[in-house]
């Protein structure tokens, strides 16, 4: 019986690199998205992808997403908890409140609902455990200029995983995260080709493929639930990330 993983945001960029390479290695993959199409051609290529349309944010939407996982698959081993959105960029003065709320909404109450869900079906099925990765940043250790809203929820997203490490212990369910730096996706495209530094000048950054990501995931989705890597940072060797500002 092949292992289960839940990605969110699995239609587009890092999730579906992610999706698609578990697919590829034999995994059976609940892909969730807020877009149904991109979902819908997966799961026709894929005879173990499970197409579940979602709004992270939305509660009861989740819960009966993680349900479907639940009563299709039977079980599941591994959330890459990947959904997220950068936000505005400004100083805090220009940003609204309902920005501010909005990126929190994806990055931080949407990764709670989704790891709230996962955690339970994790201790409760037979036999219990799985691990949780949530897709970090390394905004979570740095951040860039006018990225007010994108890196507080970074740095909650720290947060999280460390206590849903340290509530898990006992239950068999381990908690990770992956700090990803310039992966090149829809979402990044901007950076290629000239990004804001901290002195104020604009310059073009070094990117990775999001291929490199997904193999980052499969490393840590594959450990023994006897090891754990709290924390991990893939990243475009070139970038401006060691020795930034």
């Amino acid at each position: 019986m092949s292992k289960v993983i839940a990605v969110t945001g699995a239609s587009a960029g890092i999730g579906r690199a992610v999706a698609e390479l578990f697919l590829d290695r034999g995994w059976t993959v609940a892909a969730l998205a807020r877009r149904a199409d991109p979902l819908e051609d997966l799961a026709r290529a894929h005879e173990r992808a499970i197409a579940l349309p979602c709004d992270v944010t939305d509660e009861a939407a989740v819960d009966a997403a993680f349900g479907q996982i639940a009563d299709r698959a039977g079980r599941l081993d591994v959330l890459f908890n990947n959904a997220g959105a950068f936000g505005p960029s400004g100083p805090i003065d220009e940003i609204s409140l309902d920005d501010w709320r909005a990126v929190l909404d994806v990055n931080l109450t949407g990764m709670f609902l989704c790891a709230r869900a996962a955690f339970a079906q994790m201790r409760r099925q037979d036999p219990a455990g799985g691990r949780i990765i949530n897709n970090g940043s390394i905004s979570a250790h740095v951040p860039r200029p006018g990225s007010v809203c994108y890196t507080t929820t970074k740095h909650g997203v720290s947060g999280l995983t460390k206590t849903l490490n340290l509530d898990g212990r006992e239950l068999g369910i381990c908690a990770g995260q992956l700090d990803i730096g310039n992966a090149a996706t829809e979402m990044t495209k901007g950076i290629a080709q000239g990004a804001r530094q901290a002195d104020g000048s604009i310059k073009a950054e070094a990117v990775m493929d999001a291929g490199d990501v997904a193999e980052a995931v499969w490393y840590m989705a594959n450990l023994p639930l006897e090891a754990n890597v709290p924390s991990l940072t893939v990243m475009a060797n070139k970038m401006p990330f060691i020795g930034r500002g």
